[in-house]
């Protein structure tokens, strides 16, 4: 195994732990998960901060969203489309929000790993690789548009982040086909 497929492996095995433990994952652990020894660690990885940063890069990574969008059947109807790469978006944040959830909550808030635009150039690429991801699903219908179909998709993405987000009374987050049917249909009823 090359030392790039080594050091992916353990971090594929190292993100779960990480969503779990935070930053408390023994080296153990991570070993375990990996299924090599501990001393393996540290020859792939400085220390546990190396690994943890290029745990937390390889998470923000939009890849494996823009895979599942990528493989969306362009000849089921649009709101099927939407509802599908909804759902692959929000399992995306979930996981992101998660890790970073349980790395905030052990004490280790990896800011200063981001870099000196605190990763504004990486999230700024991330979002403009998911927007354009986006714009192919709404390319079928592009002559009955009524926006292009890379404002369309900017709009969508900007409608599912914020409706995840509890802005209600009582913290029910609408459901992916809620946010679908008002992107599409609007928020009036039919005449």
């Amino acid at each position: 195994m090359s030392a790039d497929e080594r050091r992916r492996m353990i971090v594929q095995s190292v993100l779960p732990l990480m969503v779990e433990h935070g930053a408390g994952v023994t080296t153990s652990q991570i070993a375990r998960a990996a299924g090599i020894g501990e001393g393996t660690v540290f020859r792939v990885f400085k220390d546990k901060d190396e690994l943890f940063a290029t745990c937390f890069a390889e998470a923000l990574k939009p890849d494996q969203v823009l895979d599942a969008i990528a493989v969306i059947d362009l000849e089921q109807p649009l709101e099927d489309r939407l509802v599908e790469a909804a759902d692959a978006l929000s399992a995306h944040l979930q996981r992101m929000g998660a890790l970073m959830a349980a790395m905030h909550g052990s004490g280790n808030r990896l800011e200063h790993r981001r870099g000196p635009d605190g990763g504004r150039d990486r999230r700024r690429e991330s979002m403009g690789a998911m927007r354009d991801a986006m714009a192919e699903l709404f390319e079928p219908e592009k002559g009955s548009l009524r926006l292009p179909s890379s404002q369309l998709s900017a709009l969508f993405l900007s409608l599912l982040f914020s409706g995840r987000m509890r802005f209600d009374e009582t913290g029910d987050e609408p459901t992916t086909m809620e946010l679908v049917d008002v992107f599409l249909n609007g928020a009036l009823e039919a005449a």
